[in-house]
């Protein structure tokens, strides 16, 4: 067993980058040994983690598998086409912790459920900050009685919240990040119109994080990323707009009030065609200003 009582002995882990580092170093930190993989090579993981050649490898003897990976797409090619899902033993518990489709999620939770194994959602909101310190918000989805004794495994990452079957977690990821990017808007429109008129930001965002239009943007993005001019939050605009789509699409699906929703789509589209994908979420203020008259 791991340091911590209820840890997995061994977990495997792909997808290495911006978040899965961090995640990992907590892991091993804690005393579970990590197997791990990415396409990219990760020398500064050397001895902190067994890094292995192929991503079906990481499934040799460890009872639960991690896919920290941007998109369904990703983790189908790893699960379906690199042979994960067949390597898998008998009872191993897959996690996918990227931000996916909640519907193509409950379709290779059948995959892998027909392998003897199960598939547990478990998306994260915190960004390279929030999985450096351990205090990610894990949104798990999943049949209660895998989820539960997952838990000294997420607490190592940050706070666990089970919030129904497979696919629950990455609706909800979506729909979180649908309104992080509206707040974000919104927010940040405010903020210019305020400089505009005269008035010093530092000292908007001071009264308005004591007053009712506070939010996770103006608490953290403005203060910590747009301000300082650093942009730097380690969250893609390009995965930003991925996720809102599929909240939106949810919205549609349902017959959910959706006019704001698909405004914010409509409005992240053009910064990322003008940004370019890769450009940090935060930077859509720069856009703004540039664009907007801000």
């Amino acid at each position: 067993m791991g340091e911590h009582a209820g840890l997995p002995p061994a977990v495997g882990f792909v997808g290495l980058g911006r978040m899965g580092t961090p995640m990992v170093q907590r892991l091993a930190a804690a005393g579970v040994a990590v197997r791990g993989y990415d396409t990219a090579s990760r020398p500064e993981l050397a001895g902190v983690v067994t890094l292995v050649e192929e991503a079906a490898l990481v499934a040799d003897g460890v009872p639960v598998v991690v896919l920290m990976l941007p998109d369904s797409a990703a983790v189908e090619a790893v699960a379906l086409g690199a042979g994960l899902l067949d390597a898998l033993a008998p009872g191993t518990v897959l996690v996918d912790m990227g931000s996916s489709e909640p519907l193509r999620t409950r379709a290779l939770a059948e995959e892998v459920a027909a392998r003897g194994a199960v598939l547990v959602d478990a998306p994260v909101s915190g960004g390279v900050s929030g999985a450096t310190a351990g205090t990610m918000t894990i949104m798990v989805g999943g049949p209660k009685d895998v989820v539960a004794p997952l838990g000294p495994f997420f607490a190592v990452l940050g706070r666990m919240r089970h919030v129904g079957p497979v696919g629950a977690g990455h609706a909800l990821k979506a729909l979180n990040n649908l309104m992080s990017a509206a707040h974000l808007l919104a927010s940040s429109e405010a903020l210019l119109a305020g400089q505009r008129f005269g008035l010093d930001p530092a000292v908007m965002l001071d009264a308005v994080n004591g007053s009712s239009g506070r939010s996770g943007s103006t608490e953290n993005k403005w203060p910590n990323f747009v301000l300082p001019g650093t942009f730097d939050s380690g969250f893609a605009l390009g995965l930003m707009l991925k996720d809102i789509r599929i909240a939106l699409g949810l919205a549609e699906a349902t017959g959910a009030p959706s006019a704001l929703a698909a405004r914010t789509v409509e409005l992240w589209t053009e910064a990322a065609a003008a940004l370019g994908p890769a450009a940090d979420h935060t930077e859509i203020v720069r856009w703004l200003r540039q664009e907007r008259g801000g």
